[in-house]
């Protein structure tokens, strides 16, 4: 018996065929007996006859439905997240002579039911702005970040709280919807990042400023695998000191900056995998962090040294540059009593669910654009409405900050993002003013 999995110029990998393959020798050597129509089989054998897991199995179900197929038999540790797909007959399977015996009766089949998903969370859900001593203007600059999914840095000395307003980003965010979270779940179970059930909350990924190019974009020796900013996909990636990371690292993030996807070719294989996150990046003025008081120490040349490896592109895809200072001692002084603990929390939550609510609702029609930051030119003349003011304010500005085509754009949608946070049809010259206040920075 010969066994070929044909067409021969399409790669295959992983151990996903192993039982395909059993079964499909059995059927022809009429050693066992089952109909084969509209049936999918995958998972790994051991030398036992028991199917292991595998990986990728929520795409795999995705994909059998799509196909046109009314029953998948996977392994019973991937149950829970293949569960998530309706209108397909799931079979949970422990090893071969189970499979075998189900087919044969059904009656041996221990479940084909739904099962009950477990919620995953955000490992640093547990961050609240709450937590955060003053900062006030930092934390309104990330409730707009948050409430239209735009880029943000936080630059300041060090200590003054940036990477804590970063990480309470994932406490804001709201929930992924149904169709975000089959997205983002299927991406981390192809990655063999998931643990088990299906993702709810928006991933938040902080990478290592040491971090290679290929763990942070993806790729790798032994296939092209996704990396960082994928697995970020509908969430956050914070990039804590910024310029520390590799100057390609850097660069290679403009493309899913603008185009929210990666494209990867390597000699074994090229792949395009999804990558629109929210980049919140924190960085100090300088390498010693005191640029500007006379603690600094850095000789004019490495400060320069130090900037430029935020090149001009990736700096103008970040639509806000937001300033973390030094609090005044008796700022840092906590409350008592925690009564008001997380209130500003839920304030925040509360704010920017409104403020998706409004983006859900215009763009409900318009595939691959869910919130402001995702919308391409075409859709700002279509969707966004600026007052008379607000326009002449934003020509003005224009000129005297030189604003490229692509920052002109990217402030006309966080301008769109404030007006939602303030329940305004339209864009009004306060909302433009605020935009354009972040769209400038010292750096």
């Amino acid at each position: 018996i010969i066994l070929s999995l044909a067409p021969a110029a399409l790669k295959k990998e992983g151990a996903v065929f192993d039982l395909p393959l059993a079964l499909a020798f059995l059927l022809a050597s009429e050693q066992a007996t089952f109909d084969p129509k509209k049936k999918l089989f995958a998972g790994e054998l051991a030398l036992n006859g028991d199917v292991r897991g595998i990986l990728g199995c929520l795409s795999i179900a995705i994909a059998a439905r799509d196909a046109g197929f009314t029953d998948l038999y996977i392994p019973e540790e991937n149950l829970e997240e293949a569960s998530l797909v309706n209108d397909l007959r799931i079979h949970a399977i422990s090893s071969l002579e189970h499979v075998l015996a189900t087919l044969k009766h059904p009656a041996f089949e221990k479940t084909t039911k739904k099962m009950a998903t477990t919620r995953v969370r955000s490992a640093d859900d547990d961050g609240a702005l709450d937590e955060i001593r003053g900062q006030e203007s930092a934390k309104r600059g990330l409730i707009i970040a948050a409430a239209g999914a735009h880029n943000i840095a936080l630059y300041g000395p060090p200590g003054t709280g940036k990477t804590l307003l970063a990480r309470a980003t994932a406490s804001i965010l709201p929930d992924l919807a149904e169709e975000e979270m089959l997205e983002v779940t299927t991406i981390h179970s192809l990655a063999g990042t998931l643990q088990s059930g299906a993702i709810f909350r928006p991933p938040f990924r902080s990478p290592h400023h040491t971090s290679s190019y290929a763990s942070l974009i993806g790729g790798g020796s032994s296939g092209v695998r996704p990396g960082e900013a994928t697995l970020a996909h509908r969430g956050v990636l914070f990039t804590d000191e910024f310029p520390e990371f590799h100057r390609d690292v850097i660069q290679a993030l403009r493309q899913p900056l603008e185009d929210r996807v990666i494209s990867i070719a390597r000699s074994k294989g090229s792949a395009t995998f999804p990558a629109s996150f929210m980049l919140v990046a924190a960085l100090n003025p300088c390498p010693c962090g005191f640029w500007g008081s006379t603690r600094c120490e850095c000789m004019p040349h490495i400060v320069e040294k130090y900037r430029r490896k935020i090149s001009g592109p990736v700096a103008d895809r970040i639509d806000m540059w937001v300033t973390v200072p030094e609090m005044p001692m008796e700022m840092l002084v906590m409350r008592r009593g925690g009564k008001e603990k997380r209130v500003e929390t839920h304030a925040a939550r509360a704010q920017i669910a409104s403020a998706r609510a409004l983006q859900s609702a215009r763009f409900k029609d318009i595939q691959g654009v869910s919130t402001n930051a995702d919308m391409r030119p075409r859709h700002i003349e279509e969707f966004v409405q600026l007052s008379t003011k607000a326009e002449e304010t934003l020509q003005a500005a224009a000129k005297a900050m030189k604003l490229s085509a692509r920052g002109y754009h990217r402030t006309i949608k966080l301008a769109r993002t404030i007006a939602d946070l303030a329940e305004s049809a339209a864009i009004e010259p306060p909302h433009m003013l605020e935009a354009l206040q972040y769209r400038a920075r010292e750096l």
